[in-house]
C-alpha cells in the first residue's frame, strides 16, 4: 500500500474555511475503489497547520488518484489559500490497513 503523510500550511485566515474548501476533494479521494483512507486532522501545536494521512491499495491505485481531474482541482483550491509549499512523506509499505500497536495493547 501508498501511505502519504502531508502537511499543509493555511494562511490564518483561510484555517476556518479550510475544510470547506477541501470538502469536494475529500468526497471524490474517499470514493475511490483503491483508496483505503484520507483523513485530515489540525495540529495540536499550530492551528494552521492541516495534516493529511490517506492511504491507496496499490500502484494502480495511487496513480488513478493522482492522475484524477479531483486531484487536480484539489491542489488548485488550496493553493491560493497556503502558506508554503506542503512538506510529504510517501512510501510503499507491507500491509493492508492499521495494525494494532503492539507496545500499548488494550485487553
Amino acid at each position: 500500500m501508498y501511505f502519504i503523510v502531508v502537511k499543509f500550511q493555511v494562511k490564518p485566515e483561510f484555517t476556518d474555511s479550510f475544510m470547506e474548501r477541501v470538502a469536494d476533494y475529500t468526497q471524490k479521494t474517499r470514493a475511490e475503489a483503491g483508496n483505503l483512507w484520507f483523513d485530515w486532522s489540525i495540529s495540536v501545536e499550530n492551528p494552521n497547520e492541516f495534516v493529511l494521512v490517506e492511504a491507496f491499495r496499490d500502484d494502480e491505485a495511487a496513480a488513478a488518484h493522482v492522475n484524477s481531474a479531483h486531484f487536480t482541482e484539489g491542489l488548485d483550491a488550496m493553493r491560493p489559500v497556503l502558506v508554503a509549499t506542503p512538506k510529504i512523506v510517501s512510501r510503499k509499505v507491507d500491509g493492508e490497513g492499521w495494525d494494532d500497536m503492539g507496545e500499548l495493547k488494550i485487553d
